[in-house]
């Protein structure tokens, strides 16, 4: 809704349309919550043990690649199709491949396999990230006044 149009449903009296208002406590909702989590932030970063020991590591590594691996078949397939979803199968894959970037550089061992984490990271999944961030940028549908 553009800015006329505002003043002058306010001018007659008329409020926000509902939608509207569900966005604004929505949008105020995730603000606040992000916000509490930084205190929580500060403790874990000052109250976790450096190094643990995880059961099913094997497992959370091939997840992860499993799911990126569909996400990646996913928006293939919808931008094959030309289908405006696409946007955000890619987004959510960006997402995924810099979390993977971030978690296997943190967490590989110094030498041989923080060299590789980080080959991985600057040659393989930021670049792929990126690219599909782009991608879901662009494709993304613009919303048509009416």
């Amino acid at each position: 809704m553009s800015f006329t149009e505002q003043s002058a449903r306010r001018s007659v009296g008329l409020s926000r349309p509902r939608g509207a208002a569900i966005s604004g406590r929505a949008g105020t909702a995730l603000l606040v919550l992000g916000l509490v989590m930084v205190p929580w932030i500060v403790y874990l970063h000052t109250d976790l043990p450096a190094a643990v020991h995880a059961e099913h590591w094997d497992w959370a590594w091939t997840g992860l690649d499993a799911i990126e691996a569909l996400g990646l078949i996913t928006s293939g397939l919808l931008l094959r199709r030309g289908d405006t979803r696409v946007s955000l199968a890619a987004m959510v894959v960006a997402t995924l491949l810099s979390v993977d970037a971030w978690f296997d550089t943190m967490t590989a061992a110094p030498g041989s396999d923080l060299a590789v984490a980080l080959v991985m990271a600057v040659c393989v999944e930021i670049p792929l990230a990126v690219t599909c961030a782009v991608l879901a940028w662009r494709r993304f549908p613009a919303r048509t006044a009416g």
